[in-house]
């Protein structure tokens, strides 16, 4: 039987309404692929709390306000995900790569020409669609 892992994902933009996407490091499963920033949720662990802490561990930006937009299920070869996207509406910091991974702005509507997760194309088309507000920002 799969394991089932259970993660969050940000939609994160900038002032010219692009969104942020990471590249998975070397040493991660299915490395040099492209994806929406986030993490695993941690046992006892609320989504809104994930998506903080990773935000906060990965890219050193501090959520202020963001809404739950999508919940989606994706089987790969070797596990199940769950995955919660979040829009992220409000944040302060800079993004910067804390894990060694590299960092990219993407308008929304060229999201589908990048080598973005299996599990992240449902979002690519969610994000294309509506209308990509940028984030209004904190203190940076």
């Amino acid at each position: 039987m799969k394991p089932t892992l259970r993660v969050v994902a940000a939609a994160l933009f900038d002032e010219h309404g692009r969104v942020l996407i990471a590249e998975r490091p070397p040493g991660k499963a299915m490395a040099g692929r492209w994806e929406f920033p986030g993490g695993k949720i941690d046992s006892g662990e609320s989504e809104r709390d994930a998506l903080v802490r990773e935000l906060r561990e990965e890219l050193g930006v501090q959520v202020l306000a963001a809404e739950r937009v999508l919940e989606l299920r994706h089987e790969y070869a070797d596990r199940h995900i769950e995955l919660c996207m979040w829009r992220i509406s409000e944040y302060s910091g800079v993004p910067q790569p804390h894990d060694g991974q590299a960092l990219k702005w993407v308008y929304p509507d060229r999201l589908a020409d990048e080598d973005l997760l299996e599990a992240d194309r449902p979002i690519v088309q969610l994000l294309a669609a509506g209308p990509a507000a940028g984030a209004r920002r904190g203190n940076a």
